[in-house]
């Protein structure tokens, strides 16, 4: 029997990751599994020469990672009044990565994690986390695509 113990929800804080959230608290809310919310920075990927002088590219990694923790710590704050467990982490590397190694070396249930919605050239650009994902992870992933129909 399989059994939900935890998950996994994956956040960049956009309006897509609360929604994917949103569904991880109505499983939660049944199961009384831990809400694992993660966040992750990605190598900012720069030009060797911008004609510029020395930037602290690791200064904004850094400032970056902790403008993260500092928001994941919020929402923690918010959903344990709400009665849930939560736990949090900051990675930094290639996020479809770090979301994988995390649900396998924390024994993750489901990851539930936002779509972006891309498409055509950007898609073939950029690729998707969540497609990544949905290859590699060790659990069920439940991918969440943003309810456009509740806007006016």
């Amino acid at each position: 029997m399989f059994t939900v113990k935890s998950l996994l929800v994956p956040t960049d804080f956009s309006e897509n990751a609360n929604q994917a959230l949103g569904l991880a608290k109505e499983i939660a809310r049944g199961t009384q599994a831990t809400l694992h919310l993660l966040h992750i920075v990605e190598p900012v990927v720069y030009p060797a020469d911008w004609s510029y002088a020395q930037v602290g590219f690791a200064d904004i990694e850094q400032e970056l990672e902790e403008n993260a923790e500092k928001e994941l710590e919020q929402l923690k704050a918010s959903l344990t009044k709400d009665g849930f467990k939560v736990e949090t982490s900051v990675r930094r590397g290639r996020a479809s990565d770090e979301i994988c190694n995390y649900a396998s070396e924390n024994s993750i249930s489901i990851i539930s994690i936002g779509t972006h919605g891309r498409s055509g050239l950007e898609h073939f650009l950029f690729g998707s986390t969540t497609e990544r994902v949905l290859r590699k992870a060790p659990c069920p992933v439940l991918s969440v695509r943003l309810d456009t129909s509740k806007k006016s």
